[in-house]
């Protein structure tokens, strides 16, 4: 009986060293994190394998899963020959060269006097921020209204002042994309605004104590202690800022649908319109891809200067 005893008792050590209590957390922690990684296996990861995949081939999505066939690079060389991808392209970075420096230079410079130099600082910060909050297509209404080429309120000041032809904005090939650029910059600048007070309430009141005291002026100030101290700062709104700059769709979906003339048409607009529209799912994928290599190789060369700089 005590033999029997003893051979069974290796069993049960190997049991418990197999089914520790630390082994129990980490099998229940992976339990409960198993509907989260799951999700974004099907959710995000797949999709981009699947794009990835789709930029290589030809495929009419009316077609099904079946009339996929394999394209090679070919979808990547009609882009050199599109002429609504390379305007797109143009009208892109046009849209960004203007929205993320003079947003982040309107936003800097409003937040620093409403920080210091005005009264109801809350009340601003509500005001600036109400459009960002708001929903994008009844703010692009707004505009709408605003933009009308002869009933809109900046037309008939326009006139009043002289002009007698004014811009016809949304509908003008000349007009539309800087008339979209004015609207992304102000809607963004309350979030900006928001975001630049809450880097100024970090800086120490002793810092500006001894320049002051030192003989600096304000914008001496402003340029030796107030802008070094946002660096961090100002590198997250501009990657976030530009991030967002190359994904605008839904003000020039509902103003413009990319016209007149594709004149206001940007890359995110492209791949909608060529996939869901044209049905052509390999060629919106490759633009895809195109789009998420350009803000990639531009994030990561903005990462590398913003480390040297804090290094420097």
């Amino acid at each position: 009986m005590s033999s029997v005893l003893e051979k069974a008792r290796p069993s049960t050590k190997v049991r418990g060293r197999l089914w520790s209590n630390s082994r129990k957390e980490a099998f229940f922690g992976w339990l409960f994190l198993a509907p989260e990684l799951i999700g974004t296996l099907l959710l995000g990861v797949f999709p981009i394998l699947f794009s990835l995949f789709l930029s290589f081939s030809d495929w009419n999505l009316v077609g099904g899963l079946s009339t996929i066939k394999f394209a090679g690079l070919d979808n990547f060389k009609m882009l050199l020959e599109d002429d609504k991808f390379l305007l797109a392209l143009k009208n892109n970075f046009t849209y960004t060269i203007i929205v993320v420096p003079v947003g982040l230079f309107l936003a800097l410079i409003l937040s620093v006097l409403i920080h210091s130099r005005v009264y109801g600082k809350s009340y601003f910060k509500i005001a600036f921020f109400i459009p960002y909050i708001s929903s994008i297509i009844a703010l692009g209404a707004v505009w709408s209204a605003l933009y009308h080429p002869s009933q809109g309120p900046i037309n008939r000041i326009l006139v009043s002042i002289g002009i007698t032809e004014p811009p016809k904005w949304l509908a003008d090939t000349h007009y539309s994309l800087y008339a979209i650029i004015l609207i992304s910059i102000w809607a963004a600048i309350g979030y900006q605004i928001i975001i630049f007070i809450a880097g100024l309430t970090n800086i120490p009141d002793e810092l500006y104590e001894a320049a002051s005291i030192d003989g600096a002026t304000s914008v001496q100030q402003f340029f030796r202690v107030t802008l070094p101290l946002l660096g961090p700062t100002v590198s997250f709104l501009f990657i976030t800022t530009l991030m967002s700059s190359f994904k605008v769709f839904d003000l020039i979906s509902f103003l413009t649908a990319g016209g007149p003339n594709d004149s206001s048409t940007v890359l995110v607009y492209r791949i909608y319109e060529e996939g869901f529209l044209n049905f052509r799912m390999g060629y919106a994928s490759a633009i895809s891809w195109v789009l998420f290599l350009i803000v990639g190789i531009i994030t990561a060369i903005t990462w590398k200067l913003q480390k040297q700089s804090n290094t420097v």
